[in-house]
């Protein structure tokens, strides 16, 4: 299998359209109002088609803590909301036993959670937990 690099990707898993994973990259490539924008490696290869949250894990052993991948429901649903993964668990969250299952967040939203994860700034669960009802992560304060 490929090599995925050391820091935070964006992985393709599924290939039904084209136009969709399009969209969906240059979403995620648009600075927020703020100009904030996620610092993630957009991953278009077909080696990854199917490419599971545990794989991903495995694939990222060291670094970043969080990578996300674009499945199919990622790209036939109307927000486009993206897998993230929780690939480098620390020694805190594993002391703590932090609930780092997978959840999904929209385009928009996807540079809050690569930046504030991966520089410490939030942990998982503040963030996932912060996610709507739907487990859906559209930026803080939407779930409430």
């Amino acid at each position: 299998m490929t090599v995925l690099p050391n820091e935070s990707v964006l992985v393709r898993t599924w290939f039904g359209d084209d136009n969709a994973w399009k969209r969906l990259v240059e979403q995620v490539r648009t600075p927020s109002v703020e100009d904030f924008v996620a610092t993630v490696m957009c991953v278009d290869d077909k080696a990854f088609q199917d490419l599971s949250p545990d794989a991903l894990t495995a694939l990222q052993p060291d670094e970043p803590l969080v990578s996300f991948l674009a499945d199919e429901v990622t790209l036939t649903h109307p927000e486009f909301p993206v897998l993230a993964v929780y690939v480098g668990a620390d020694e805190y969250d594993e002391e703590e036993g932090t609930d780092t299952r997978p959840f999904r967040v929209v385009p928009g939203a996807l540079w809050s959670v690569e930046n504030n994860i991966n520089l410490g700034n939030m942990g998982w669960d503040e963030i996932s937990e912060a996610a709507d009802e739907d487990r859906i992560y559209r930026g803080m304060g939407s779930g409430e």
